[in-house]
């Protein structure tokens, strides 16, 4: 039987390397401790050595954000370093005795005895077995790796219950009380704040369709409900609108497109892109809010075009779309407000990065049982059948 090869994603491997460049952790003990390969293992240290140089390292150039990052952890790792040597100058034998039970660690690697190690190097067996015997276990190593991989992953969004059912998918066993004590261990914690400015108008003379949709946001198939909406993004160049469609089914997001302004042309760009990529059948219900946008002849006229049926939300009702209301939310939370665009293009590439990126094909949806809409349309899930009235 051939076994399956495992994958780790960037932020496992960046996990992996602090442990020992920042722990003190000998290669031989991650490889030990996290059961991985040592090739491997030298292999994301030289690429990270490499990549502090200023090369690219092995793979692809670094982003703009990820040179962000190096250098905010060259400046971290400096500020350790200078707090490490007033550290020593306060506790000179305490450090002498911890450096010394690492070097017995290391030459046991080297098929060195402990009590030999601790002969020559003036330390007690007792004093090193002790210090060992307060680090971590191999187990909670593991647990805390994957936590803290997880959360970086998720661009620091996920709670205690999404961190855990995301390093249950790598295998490790994990409760969510274990996940919430590593968190605050290591300082992990996602912090939003609610905003809302109103995008659309509803106060038109332009005829509204009835609400076909009805609330019944639980779809048993691809291509059988779709919801739409506009948002705003904040940027120093000035407000960035965007316009997402958003399949029901699966939460996947469809369509999308962004503009300085919000005319009608927005939403039938975004429209546009979603009928490009699903090709859905005719009878397909979209629905939105009661926007002069959505109610205006040319959205209409593309939809009778399409033989899509038009829904729209009561008026002033938010949870009649809840659905995108909660993406929008998820966006700005995950992304938006962790962000300040500089202009319109930083802005839209991060939103599509965002979508394209991580909340497809990456993102764990509560709704979905915990996987991602991309794999929730490869292995659907059994789903009992909804018939969704057309009221036209």
């Amino acid at each position: 039987m051939t076994r399956q090869r495992r994958q780790f994603d960037a932020s496992f491997k960046l996990e992996v390397v602090r442990m020992v460049k920042d722990q003190g952790l000998s290669v031989g003990e991650v490889c030990r401790t996290m059961e991985l390969g040592e090739t491997a293992v030298r292999r994301w240290l030289a690429q990270y050595d490499s990549e502090l140089a200023g090369g690219a390292g092995i793979g692809k150039p670094l982003t703009p954000e990820q040179q962000r990052i190096r250098q905010l952890e060259a400046e971290n790792r400096q500020l350790r370093e200078d707090n490490s040597i007033l550290k020593k100058a306060f506790s000179l034998l305490c450090t002498r005795a911890q450096v010394s039970y690492r070097v017995v660690t290391h030459l046991q690697e080297k098929a060195v005895s402990v009590s030999s190690a601790c002969r020559v190097l003036g330390v007690s067996r007792a004093g090193y077995y002790a210090d060992r015997r307060a680090l971590p276990g191999a187990p909670k190593l593991r647990q805390r790796a994957h936590v803290k991989a997880a959360f970086a992953a998720s661009g620091a969004s996920y709670g205690s219950r999404r961190l855990m059912h995301a390093v249950r998918a790598q295998g490790i066993k994990i409760g969510r009380q274990r996940v919430r004590t590593v968190m605050q261990e290591a300082g992990l914690r996602a912090t939003w704040k609610r905003k809302f400015v109103a995008t659309t108008d509803s106060k038109h003379d332009q005829p509204v369709a009835k609400n076909v949709l009805d609330r019944q946001f639980d779809v048993p198939q691809a291509n059988r409900a779709w919801v739409s909406d506009i948002t705003y993004i904040r940027t120093a160049q000035g407000w960035l609108y965007l316009a997402v469609v958003l399949d029901l089914y699966s939460r996947k997001v469809v369509g999308w497109a962004m503009a300085p302004a919000m005319p009608t042309a927005l939403i039938m760009s975004a429209l546009e892109m979603a009928l490009q990529q699903r090709r859905p059948a005719r009878g397909l219900v979209l629905h939105s809010d009661r926007g002069s946008q959505y109610a205006s002849a040319e959205y209409q006229a593309m939809l009778a075009r399409h033989g899509i049926v038009c829904s729209m939300s009561r008026k002033g009702n938010c949870w009649d779309n809840s659905p995108m209301e909660r993406f929008f939310l998820n966006l700005k939370m995950e992304r938006v407000w962790q962000r300040r665009y500089a202009n319109h293009a930083e802005a839209r590439r991060d939103i599509t990065q965002y979508i394209v990126g991580f909340y497809n094909p990456v993102r764990l949806h509560s709704t979905l049982g915990y996987v991602s809409p991309a794999a929730y349309e490869a292995k659907p899930e059994a789903k009992q059948p909804i018939s969704l009235s057309e009221k036209t």
